[in-house]
């Protein structure tokens, strides 16, 4: 799960102990004073561990999933608390649950942390009881229900038809619907981030309403084109810069990826518009096409991988 400030990512115990160390002692054991020989328990190295790093590549915040179903050690360093991450470890624990089919997960939480759970469907029970010295509560959530932090997805009834699309109209319609099928990241491949387009309303909302969804969500563009952005007081472009923790901008400076002919949107690794040539409006859409979506994304990916970023939206 890849965020405009940090990543979150899975851990190996064994490799990655330094970095779970880095965060779990400097929050458990110096800040809350949770004795050292508790912290580290023997169900450590049969737990599922996720990891947040911010750009540098440094530790910041982890959590784990236990054999017993529970999630815990939710922990981020205080300089990086009230920026989302939290919340994106909680959700990459959920998620693991669900892949392993789980109906419910648990978990002892911190009393000041409760409103926290509870905006994710976390339900207390039982009377609060002390654990390392902290009063705690348990709470559960049925992985049944959606959780209130993420968007409903559409229904999936017909998303697998193959839609093509011959106007601008078209394209920015089922691009409203791709980025309503967002529930991570949208990735957007485009010559000169076309105002008409990208800078209607509804597609600026469209995009507004995802980037402020509560769940460290990240909206990444390749625009190739820059100097054309200078002259077009483009909306997506003030959006982008009141919401810098959400939107990442970047420009390719590869010849071969600054003369590719084609423009898409792909919304995590599920949904896509694309057009073969971005000066024609021509082209397809999915709403559920893993296959062609997870094929865009890794172009996609490579391409910002050798990009540098658009530091001229500062001046825009």
């Amino acid at each position: 799960m890849i965020h405009a400030e940090f990543r979150v990512e899975p851990a190996d115990y064994g490799v990655d102990f330094a970095d779970l160390r880095a965060v779990r002692e400097p929050v458990f054991v110096v800040e809350q004073q949770v004795p050292i020989e508790e912290e580290w328990d023997e169900l450590d190295p049969h737990c599922r561990h996720v990891i947040a790093r911010d750009a540098q590549d440094r530790p910041i915040g982890t959590g784990r999933l236990t054999p017993e179903r529970k999630i815990g050690r939710m922990a981020v360093l205080p300089e990086w608390r009230g920026r989302g991450v939290g919340a994106a470890i909680l959700l990459a624990l959920l998620d693991e649950a669900r892949a392993r089919g789980w109906p419910e997960v648990s978990l002892n939480a911190q009393t000041h942390a409760l409103p926290f759970y509870a905006a994710h469907g976390f339900e207390a029970y039982g009377e609060e009881f002390l654990e390392a010295g902290i009063p705690h509560r348990r709470m559960r959530k049925s992985l049944d229900a959606p959780d209130p932090g993420r968007r409903p997805r559409p229904p999936r009834s017909g998303d697998t038809q193959l839609r093509e699309i011959a106007s601008e109209t078209d394209v920015r319609m089922h691009s409203a619907g791709v980025i309503a099928r967002a529930r991570r990241e949208v990735r957007l491949f485009t010559r000169d981030l076309e105002a008409t387009l990208y800078g209607h309303p509804e597609l600026v909302e469209a995009l507004r309403e995802f980037a402020t969804s509560g769940r460290g969500p990240l909206v990444r563009i390749l625009v190739v084109e820059t100097d054309r952005l200078r002259a077009e007081g483009h909306a997506l472009l003030l959006l982008a810069q009141r919401l810098s923790s959400v939107f990442a901008l970047r420009t390719p400076v590869d010849p071969e990826d600054r003369q590719a002919p084609e423009s898409y949107l792909v919304a995590d690794e599920t949904a896509y518009v694309f057009r073969p040539l971005a000066t024609r409006f021509e082209g397809s859409a999915c709403l559920d096409g893993p296959a062609r979506a997870r094929q865009l994304a890794e172009a996609f990916d490579r391409r910002w991988e050798r990009a540098r970023p658009l530091s001229e939206l500062r001046a825009l």
